[in-house]
């Protein structure tokens, strides 16, 4: 459960930092953290984001207010509601940001960028990223911790349109309700009183 929150709360930031431009687009995906590193690939259309890594693959759909994490292997889907009040009026800068300094012109997979520290406000207080904002198309192709304990970079970004395919449920996936607390602990319940009545 855990898993699919986290995977929905990843790509609201991603379409937050990506849904204000007016490029439609796909890239691979790099991210690394604590020494390891997980490829994938983000597609971009308006309001509509896809982001397929580690086997699976999240959907985020501003226009429906709706996010679904697809299970390939499972054939089965997991629908989250999305608060668009959190998300509307999206601009180009992250979420909880306080503070943006320009680096200068920098590099990045071959193509002219501008790096920028941001600082932002996070839970735990203020912290601090470096970002690469491509030059041509103001999409951030590249954004890092400063202390370096994880980074996410887009490569071989291509700008266009998008298939519209990509953004829905594919045809065959049943949808899949996680369990909440209460039902569990309702369903527990009746099992003991039902193992006790058997004793």
């Amino acid at each position: 459960m855990t898993k699919f929150g986290l995977t929905i709360t990843f790509i609201v930031l991603l379409l937050i930092s990506s849904v204000a431009h007016a490029f439609d687009f796909t890239a691979d995906v790099v991210s690394e953290a604590r020494g390891q590193q997980v490829n994938g690939k983000i597609y971009v259309a308006g309001n509509k984001v896809r982001m397929d890594m580690a086997g699976s693959a999240s959907i985020t759909r501003m226009d429906k207010g709706v996010a679904w994490v697809l299970m390939p292997q499972q054939l089965l889907y997991v629908e989250q509601p999305i608060d668009l009040e959190k998300v509307a009026g999206a601009t180009e800068k992250m979420p909880g940001e306080v503070e943006r300094t320009s680096l200068g012109p920098d590099m990045v997979s071959g193509r002219k960028a501008t790096k920028y520290r941001i600082v932002y406000s996070a839970p735990a207080g203020q912290a601090s990223v470096i970002q690469w904002v491509d030059d041509e198309s103001k999409i951030p192709v590249k954004t890092a911790a400063e202390d370096g304990s994880w980074m996410m970079e887009y490569r071989n970004l291509k700008v266009g349109p998008q298939d519209a395919s990509v953004f829905e449920v594919p045809p065959g996936y049943k949808k899949f309700s996680l369990p909440n607390m209460a039902d569990m602990m309702r369903a527990t319940q009746q099992q003991m009183k039902a193992r006790s009545e058997h004793e």
